[in-house]
């Protein structure tokens, strides 16, 4: 039932054509090094604790290296909801298990190679240092061993930034949700967001008429976007 469940999403999925796979080559930068060939790859060049960063078309992944080519990583999952079955949760995360785990705000710290935690993007080593003064790499490598396991997953407020930085830095931060939260504090003070929301409410008591359903949120709308600008 489990797996027929999985599958029927999986193909849900394709259907809407998200394609999240990228080839499985490995690029490596310690800034300014870079690496360009899987075979040029060494996790020795790697200390135990590094903060490691790897960017996504839309926001960046991070982890933390415990040595040995692995590297533990925050990443949203569904799958130990309906089953406590090690092997089936060790397995590498599909994108269907990823998009359930940010609805159901499930997630699971956990440890993968440097390639699977890589999938074919370039990895950034210890960027924030300059900015933050890190714990030492065995306390920030053992902060991430301790929380390996299912966690509670928050797309804004607890994700794989909040906990990386846990570990470095000694608190939860991510600069990608304060940036995601100015962007979103602009966009609301921003007078054609109000001129845009009226107009909006216009258009559905127009099409839709005047009752409770229409008029409630064609007038909240609006009057919220004013008093918060």
């Amino acid at each position: 039932m489990l797996d027929t469940l999985f599958f029927l999403l999986e193909r849900l999925f394709l259907l809407a054509h998200i394609k999240i796979s990228l080839p499985r080559l490995v690029q490596v930068e310690c800034e300014p090094a870079a690496c360009t060939r899987r075979d040029d790859v060494s996790w020795t060049r790697f200390s135990r604790g590094d903060l490691l960063e790897v960017p996504r078309t839309l926001f960046t992944h991070f982890g933390i290296y415990l040595g040995d080519g692995r590297v533990a990583h925050l990443i949203p999952d569904a799958l130990p909801l309906v089953t406590t079955d090690p092997w089936r949760v060790q397995c590498m995360v599909t994108n269907t298990r990823l998009l359930l785990g940010v609805l159901s705000k499930q997630a699971s710290v956990r440890v993968d190679s440097v390639e699977d935690f890589a999938y074919g993007a370039r990895i950034l080593v210890n960027r924030a240092d300059a900015q933050c003064a890190p714990l030492c790499g065995e306390e920030s490598a053992l902060r991430g061993e301790r929380l390996i396991g299912p966690v509670s997953y928050s797309l804004l407020w607890n994700n794989c930034e909040h906990f990386v930085r846990h570990c470095r830095y000694g608190h939860a931060r991510s600069l990608q949700t304060e940036q995601f939260c100015l962007w979103m504090k602009s966009v609301v003070r921003d007078s054609r967001t109000l001129l845009a929301s009226v107009l909006m409410g216009i258009l559905v008591l127009v099409f839709f008429g005047t009752s409770l359903s229409t008029l409630v949120p064609a007038l909240l709308l609006p009057f919220t976007l004013w008093m918060a600008s």
